[in-house]
């Protein structure tokens, strides 16, 4: 097993418009030892009250960017062993990069999450299979979502994909995977670059020991736009893979 020297991280967080929620953000973040720089990016203007602090940098952009190409510009200033990306509606109420940190000292895991909760400590389905289109149809017809269930007692276990709400990878790895498919504009490339860990030989892992929270807003089932982008990223997921994945067994 190959320990991280300095097991520090960099975390990208994207803006739209939150505010507060990505100011108390920074300041949860900045109490955590593990995160040596922080990459705000204002995808849309707004006034944010941001501490002043070394570890704190700022990118406003000139016009709205997709999800993976916010991103993978946060990462071309990312000086850290590790990068983090992260939703601007997550609240961390404890740290939970020393869970996730030490599952990347395992060098057949790609990329690490913790456990995802709401607000009112339900599990959130932030880990799934591999969607098809055999599961979409169930999934448009049944309701069925696809997720995995954990069980008790599992510190760490590795599901198809996890959710882009909260993703840590060694930065050697995000490098070699070429970042995010900027093609996704939203929705999907989370799935995506979990489908690549996957086919470069490593694992995706969630711990179960560490946990954050989640306020979801579930835009694309009440936004025709964002409706529209899921739609659009799902064909492309289709058609990239061929209709659906199945993950190396």
């Amino acid at each position: 097993m190959n320990r991280i020297e300095t097991p520090f991280a960099a975390v990208s967080i994207v803006s739209h418009g939150h505010g507060g929620m990505v100011v108390s953000l920074v300041d949860a973040l900045l109490r955590f030892p593990e995160v040596q720089q922080i990459i705000v990016t204002r995808n849309v203007p707004e006034r944010l009250d941001l501490v002043a602090n070394g570890r704190v940098s700022v990118v406003d952009n000139p016009m709205a960017k997709g999800f993976g190409a916010n991103h993978n510009e946060a990462f071309a200033k990312c000086g850290q062993p590790m990068f983090c990306v992260l939703n601007p509606d997550i609240e961390l109420r404890c740290n939970p990069f020393p869970g996730v940190v030490r599952l990347l000292e395992r060098t057949d895991i790609g990329l690490a999450a913790p456990l995802v909760q709401a607000p009112d400590g339900a599990i959130e389905d932030s880990a799934r299979y591999f969607p098809t289109l055999y599961s979409l149809g169930r999934k448009i017809l049944l309701g069925e979502e696809g997720r995995y269930v954990t069980k008790g007692g599992e510190r760490v276990f590795y599901p198809d994909w996890v959710a882009g709400m909260f993703m840590l990878f060694r930065s050697s790895v995000f490098r070699r995977l070429g970042g995010f498919d900027e093609e996704f504009f939203l929705y999907y490339e989370d799935v995506d670059i979990c489908a690549r860990v996957w086919q470069h030989g490593m694992k995706v892992a969630l711990c179960t020991e560490c946990a954050v929270v989640h306020d979801a807003r579930r835009d694309s089932r009440h936004s025709l736009r964002h409706l529209q982008w899921h739609a659009r990223s799902a064909l492309r997921y289709f058609w990239k893979y061929r209709g659906g994945l199945s993950r190396p067994r």
